[in-house]
């Protein structure tokens, strides 16, 4: 197989942007067995699971379901209840950590491949050599590994597929095995269960009642500090060591993200990727400018380079900001207008940037209307309005639209 490009699939709407903007595959899991729990859009549940994996083959694309939660007996006995609707929707394999659940798929599922999540914090070739003796067909490697240590478990075992991750949000914990939600939300809401409350992006002041006088060094603001949260992992500029390496598949984390994240980083790695691929590649740099234009933390090389140190973490905020404002999604066309959904405020005159899963454009609002015909001056947020634009993609069709430019948002 050549390198390929794995998006989340929050959403069914999410699932096809991701693939229209440049997915090779896509992963997709239902509430309760799976570790993000979705609360947007059309959600994938046991009932469609098998429409969205139909979804992602019409494109000729894969799609792999996670059942990837760290289970109890009672978990055990739910998922025996429903295998035979995950083995229905024939999806091309199955990400898991729980050796639990490894037996049922095995027992009920025998001829899925099986991916073993990054959560088994898979950090050596023995390891790798044991999940592929067990008959997994891929590994997701930990994020604490350096691109040496990949490389040295690919020549270590040839034969099993390595998937790292390239992008997105980072855990404070050791491959995301975090306890912090249990804790402080007595036991509602369990982090490996799915509905983690990123207690690592609160802010939090550092007290040390039994020992006054010794203070540790930190960073802290009027707010108090961001002590817990990593900086988000960019590593677009890496691709051809990861190619170099031996990886088969680069994965961008984000099921819970906006449709916007979703398209617009799919986009970028897809042209990053294939530019590689082309080679014609001469300056990556341009993709990591890109990639500021989406919601983040501020981004780090994580333990990529084995440098990982303090400047991995992002002290001052904790919510991920975007350098460019996502302003709306298009939807249809009528006599030179376009329907749109507005995601944040638009006015006439505005200089946007539209792009598709091929095109990018700049271009000016010139008119704003609603759907009675009449003239608006500004389009608000949330919003159904027809918008006149002095350009426009010649394939409209899945446009997104958005400021222009990059505004700093943090280191």
């Amino acid at each position: 197989m050549g390198l390929e490009l794995l998006m989340p699939a929050g959403n069914i709407e999410k699932l096809e942007y991701a693939i229209r903007y440049g997915a090779d595959a896509v992963y997709l899991g239902v509430v309760d067995f799976s570790l993000r729990a979705m609360r947007k859009g059309e959600l994938i549940t046991l009932d469609n699971i098998k429409d969205a994996v139909a979804k992602a083959h019409e494109f000729g694309k894969k799609a792999y379901v996670t059942l990837n939660i760290f289970a109890f007996n009672n978990d055990i006995k739910e998922l025996e209840k429903c295998i035979d609707v995950f083995k229905d929707a024939k999806p091309d394999a199955i990400i898991l950590s729980d050796f639990g659940i490894f037996n049922v798929v095995k027992r009920n599922m025998p001829d899925v491949d099986i991916h073993i999540s990054t959560q088994t914090n898979t950090l050596n070739s023995e390891s790798v050599k044991f999940w592929r003796d067990l008959g997994a067909s891929r590994v997701i490697l930990a994020r604490e590994l350096s691109i040496k240590d990949i490389a040295q478990i690919r020549k270590d075992v040839p034969d099993i597929e390595l998937e790292c991750f390239v992008h997105g949000a980072q855990c404070v914990s050791f491959s995301g095995r975090c306890l912090l939600s249990d804790y402080f939300s007595k036991g509602e809401r369990k982090a490996n269960h799915g509905n983690c409350s990123q207690s690592c992006r609160w802010s939090y002041k550092l007290v040390e009642e039994t020992r006054p006088g010794e203070y540790l060094e930190i960073n802290q603001t009027e707010r108090g500090s961001h002590i817990l949260s990593p900086k988000d992992l960019c590593l677009v500029e890496y691709i051809p060591q990861f190619i170099d390496a031996g990886v088969d598949s680069l994965k961008v984390e984000g099921r819970t993200k906006s449709l916007y994240y979703v398209s617009a980083v799919a986009k970028t790695y897809r042209q990053a990727i294939d530019e590689i691929m082309s080679g014609k590649t001469n300056d990556l740099h341009k993709y990591f400018e890109e990639l500021k234009k989406v919601g983040n933390r501020g981004y780090t090389t994580g333990f990529l380079l084995g440098d990982n140190n303090g400047d991995s973490y992002s002290y001052e905020i904790s919510k991920g900001l975007a350098g460019a404002d996502f302003l709306c999604e298009v939807h249809g066309e009528k006599d030179g207008y376009y329907f749109v959904r507005i995601k944040n405020k638009m006015t006439v005159g505005d200089e946007v940037e539209i792009i598709t899963p091929k095109e990018e454009v700049r271009a000016t609002v010139v008119d704003i209307k609603d759907d009675k015909g009449f003239i608006l001056d500004v389009g608000n947020t949330n919003a159904e309005v027809y918008i006149k634009f002095s350009d426009i993609p010649k394939d409209w069709h899945y446009a997104l639209v958005r400021t222009v430019g990059i505004k700093e948002t943090c280191s």
